[in-house]
């Protein structure tokens, strides 16, 4: 096999690049034919389709014109169809105006002639009126004549049978009332309260401003006294009470306003008689031992009352003040008892009624709180113990309740007047409380003297402990219809300015006597 040179290597190489080159331009003469065909072929299409759719929208054109004729026709005739159906309505109101102003016309006329009818009739009203006068005058000239009394006496003579009358029907009414008020509400409150007080009892001390410490001889008064007093008033200064050394044999009195130092000193004194040695270092210190006996007391007693009346959920200060009561009377009354024995009554009562029993009792166990500290501080028990409610955050209902227990302020909830209900059924019932003889006199006389002040009043007497006060008027001055009116009238004033337990009964007694000697 021959092998070939390089020259011949290059000639066929040479050959077949031209036949390539050859064959390259052939295929690109012949693609550039056949997208000419297709071009041709696609303007063709393009112009079919562009006089199709000029032929369309021409047709187009002309439907939609004929439609806007159509609706142009359609709107018009119904305008004019419009526009005669208003002509039409305008001519009817027209018509309709014309028919009202011929009416007004009428009516005018009419009403012209109707004034001057009327002012016609009250001429002849002001003639007859003039006349009218006339007549009567002379009427009232011939009655006083006949009568014997002038126009003035008459007047002043109906008005005084008008106001007799009047009196006479307020006091029927007024009386008829209270009877009805009465027939209903005297069982239901009787009920009430009987159930109240069936179930509830307490024990009630008596006690003084002053306390008795007994002594085993008459000598240990001299120790207490001391070298030149000293013992006495250091005792005194500690713990601010006064000491009655007297010829009493084997007993020295402790004087205070205060309970709560009164009792401090007493339990003091009974230590230093125990232990014997009485000098004032131990003064201060057996006082310092009796306070804080008296301060746990007093929380213990505090306690107490919460437990025994299910009060809960009290401040601890109040329970200390609360406490303090034990130590506080009212007319020979334990305080504490009674806001015990108030808050069972409320509680009772409440339960009765159908209210909240809860805060009727610590309503009733709060609301002489502030008797607590009135010996230390200014102002009455009743602002005190509001004023300490609200400082403690109670229920407005219970501040409300001790405000108004002696009438100070309105009572704005049911609750408040059953405290107030209860307030006065423990105090006034028999044994509760007791006064000192010269109070008891004074008030008496107080009553008599105020019932004895109103005009008609003859005579009036206090009995039944000053309980009832009876007062004889005079039958020519007092008619019985003013019984009634007078009998309140001095009630109110009773409440407004006497101090009293209870309630007090007043009866106005009249009485008219005949009294004919056959001789």
């Amino acid at each position: 096999m021959r092998i070939m040179g390089p020259l011949e290597i290059v000639l066929i190489i040479l050959a077949l690049a031209a036949g390539i080159g050859i064959g390259i331009g052939i295929g690109i003469a012949i693609r550039k034919k056949v997208a000419e065909r297709e071009i041709g072929s696609a303007e063709a299409e393009a112009t079919r389709l562009i006089n199709e759719a000029i032929r369309s929208g021409e047709n187009r054109k002309k439907e939609m014109l004929l439609e806007a004729k159509d609706e142009i026709h359609k709107s018009r005739t119904e305008h004019d169809k419009e526009v005669k159906e208003r002509r039409a309505e305008l001519s009817k109101q027209e018509r309709r105006l014309e028919q009202k102003e011929n009416t007004l016309d009428k009516k005018t006329e009419a009403f012209e002639r109707k004034e001057e009818e009327l002012a016609r009739r009250m001429n002849e009203v002001a003639q007859t009126k003039t006349e009218i006068e006339a007549l009567k005058g002379q009427h009232m000239a011939t009655l006083e004549q006949i009568s014997g009394l002038t126009q003035e006496q008459a007047k002043e003579y109906l008005l005084q049978s008008v106001e007799d009358e009047v009196r006479h029907e307020t006091a029927m009414k007024i009386k008829e009332i209270e009877a009805q008020m009465k027939d209903e509400a005297d069982e239901k409150a009787r009920e009430i309260i009987a159930v109240a007080i069936q179930r509830c009892a307490a024990d009630h001390s008596a006690e003084t401003t002053v306390s008795v410490v007994p002594l085993p001889n008459d000598e240990m008064k001299g120790r207490i006294i001391g070298r030149e007093g000293r013992n006495i008033r250091t005792l005194e200064t500690v713990t601010g009470v006064d000491l009655i050394i007297d010829d009493t044999p084997e007993a020295i009195t402790v004087s205070s306003f205060d309970p709560v130092r009164r009792e401090i000193a007493r339990l003091a004194l009974e230590k230093l008689i125990v232990d014997g040695r009485i000098h004032p270092t131990r003064i201060e210190d057996m006082v310092e031992k009796a306070r804080k006996e008296v301060d746990r007391t007093i929380r213990e007693e505090g306690e107490r009352a919460c437990y025994e009346t299910g009060v809960h959920n009290l401040n601890p200060e109040m329970v200390k003040i609360l406490g303090r009561q034990k130590y506080r009377t009212s007319y020979g009354q334990n305080v504490l008892n009674h806001s015990i024995e108030v808050s069972h009554i409320a509680g009772l009562m409440a339960s009765e009624l159908g209210v909240d029993v809860a805060l009727a009792k610590r309503a009733g166990l709060l609301h002489d709180l502030g008797k607590s500290i009135d010996h230390e501080v200014e102002g009455s028990h009743v602002q005190l113990g509001a004023d300490l409610a609200r400082k403690y955050k109670e229920n407005p209902v219970v501040v409300n309740a001790i405000e108004s227990h002696h009438g100070d302020v309105e009572p704005k909830t049911v609750i408040a007047v059953l405290v107030q209900a209860a307030d006065a059924v423990s105090a006034a019932r028999p044994g509760a409380r007791r006064e000192n003889v010269e109070n008891y006199i004074r008030r008496l006389q107080k009553l008599e003297e105020l019932t004895g002040s109103y005009p008609g009043v003859e005579k009036a007497f206090a009995i039944q402990a000053g309980r009832e006060v009876r007062i004889m008027v005079k039958p020519e001055e007092v008619t019985e219809d003013n019984m009634i009116l007078l009998a309140r009238d001095i009630a109110k004033k009773i409440e407004a300015e006497l101090e009293y337990p209870g309630q007090i009964k007043v009866n106005v007694i009249r009485e008219t006597k005949a009294v004919e000697y056959a001789k």
